[in-house]
């Protein structure tokens, strides 16, 4: 058996507008995110990875605050408090309003290697 506390993460993960705190723990890594009001996917992370979208799998639930996600295809959705989501990689998505949204990840690939710098 394993616990782990989000108050003490595993590591952190900063980003221009936000941050991202993981846990890893044995068959699960799980992620708090936390993207302050005018972040931007293809502003803030893109830049860092190297990619025009984003190519992380998402399986979220959103704590506070909104964010509006459009796929590659055009697709958009927006989520907020209480929502859960499933998120394909090809999208970008940005918050919406002046509150943070704060969402956590249990799809494992965001806490693994969302945000992480591409190698050159």
């Amino acid at each position: 058996m394993e616990v782990k506390t989000t108050d003490k993460p595993d590591e952190r993960r900063d980003f221009p507008k936000g941050h991202l705190e993981a846990l890893h723990l044995t068959g699960l890594d799980f992620a708090v995110a936390t993207f302050e009001p005018g972040w931007r996917w293809s502003e803030s992370v893109g830049p860092l990875v190297g990619t025009d979208s984003c190519r992380v799998h998402h399986n979220g639930y959103v704590v506070s605050g909104r964010m509006r996600i459009r796929m590659d295809d055009g697709a958009e959705a927006e989520v907020g408090p209480g929502d859960v989501f499933v998120c394909p990689p090809g999208h970008d998505a940005w918050t919406v309003g002046d509150e943070p949204c704060v969402m956590h990840d249990f799809a494992g690939t965001m806490a693994k290697e969302y945000a992480k710098p591409a190698q050159a």
